[in-house]
């Protein structure tokens, strides 16, 4: 019985293949463990596809950014600990009350919008100017803008599994055909869609190459039907790739930095260039066929997410739930309620954002 995944379970499968790749490279497994457990905790309704619309929304309160709302969640929205009612925090919630260790792991941006690391991660960024003073405490000894090597692993094991399981779950749900991957002037559309998303520095001609090749491996099935024998021909696939991929890594960086344990910041985890080209390519497929193509579908969902932002805003605090609600009539001025409102819309899942957005629309 094959179904489609959803956050959670990628969040599993991400741990999963963190866990073992962690220990295999002398890490605490429990740390890379929780930083996979909790890298897309912020991540709001629609994905990244919400995470746009939102971040359109929040432009007058710092912009939206499903990293740094993971670091928000993680240290202030997830209602577990509170500080003493004592300076510097006066009561506030501290979130789940994790380690520097446990934080700084979760953190693949540890830098605020604006910055010149952001813009050489074309954008990204992992903390909201409203969070600077947690991220100060998490990244106290650390240097500025670089990632401890736990969130190197768990960087590493979120594009593993996100890559060939989405891959995985287009192919189940009808999206993907490999036989139509044998026309060499598909496979080059396939590339320019992964060169243009996820590696702007490789040659098509690059990409082309190393799709071939990929593709030329014996564990690739010719199809799949949904019988017993192709499914169990596709989850072949999928262990065999997160395999490829992994061990790659490893032995990389083990041939950099020696046996010896590879933790916090004594060392970088290597991925050499051809994998990681096969692993944006494996994107890439699932960008061109699912993402592309139902471009129309995405747009409603973003529209739904403005007009969901739009409404509660018009009606809060009424509109929030009571722990949104508190920080709403507590914030200091627009962009403070904005906040609010925002974190708000990013707790919900898609279902229930469309639930709500139905309630309020009558």
């Amino acid at each position: 019985m094959q179904s489609l995944r959803t956050r959670l379970t990628h969040s599993l499968e991400c741990a999963q293949v963190g866990r073992e790749l962690g220990k295999a490279l002398g890490c605490d497994p429990d740390l890379v463990e929780t930083a996979c457990l909790s890298h897309d905790i912020g991540h709001p309704p629609f994905g990244h596809n919400g995470e746009a619309a939102l971040d359109v929304v929040a432009r007058d309160c710092g912009g939206f950014e499903g990293n740094a709302q993971s670091l928000r969640v993680l240290t202030r929205l997830e209602p577990k600990s509170f500080a003493p009612d004592a300076p510097p925090l006066l009561g506030r919630s501290v979130g789940l009350n994790l380690t520097r260790a446990a934080l700084d792991a979760a953190m693949k941006y540890p830098w605020t919008a604006g910055t010149p690391q952001c813009d050489a991660a074309g954008g990204k960024f992992g903390v909201y100017d409203d969070d600077l003073d947690v991220a100060r405490w998490v990244r106290e000894s650390a240097e500025p803008g670089r990632t401890c090597f736990e969130a190197q692993v768990m960087d590493w094991s979120d594009d593993v599994a996100y890559s060939v399981h989405d891959l995985e779950d287009a192919l189940v749900a009808g999206h993907i055909d490999f036989v139509r991957l044998a026309d060499p002037a598909e496979r080059r559309l396939v590339a320019a869609t992964a060169r243009k998303l996820y590696c702007a520095d490789a040659d098509l001609a690059e990409l082309e190459e190393r799709f071939a090749a990929l593709l030329a491996e014996p564990y690739w099935p010719s199809r799949y039907d949904g019988t017993p024998r192709s499914l169990a021909a596709l989850k072949n696939l999928t262990s065999t790739l997160i395999g490829r991929f992994c061990l790659a890594a490893e032995d990389a960086t083990r041939a950099a930095h020696g046996d010896r344990p590879l933790t916090r910041y004594a060392a970088e985890l290597v991925v050499p260039r051809a994998t990681r080209l096969e692993n944006a390519l494996l994107k890439g497929i699932t960008a061109h066929y699912v993402w592309i193509s139902h471009e129309e579908v995405r747009a409603r969902q973003r529209t739904l997410i403005t007009e969901l932002a739009e409404l509660m805003l018009a009606g809060a605090p009424g509109t929030l739930e009571p722990g949104f609600r508190a920080a709403f009539e507590e914030a200091a001025d627009d962009a403070g309620r904005l906040r609010a409102v925002v974190d708000q819309i990013a707790s919900l899942t898609d279902i229930s954002a469309i639930a709500r957005h139905r309630l309020l629309t009558g």
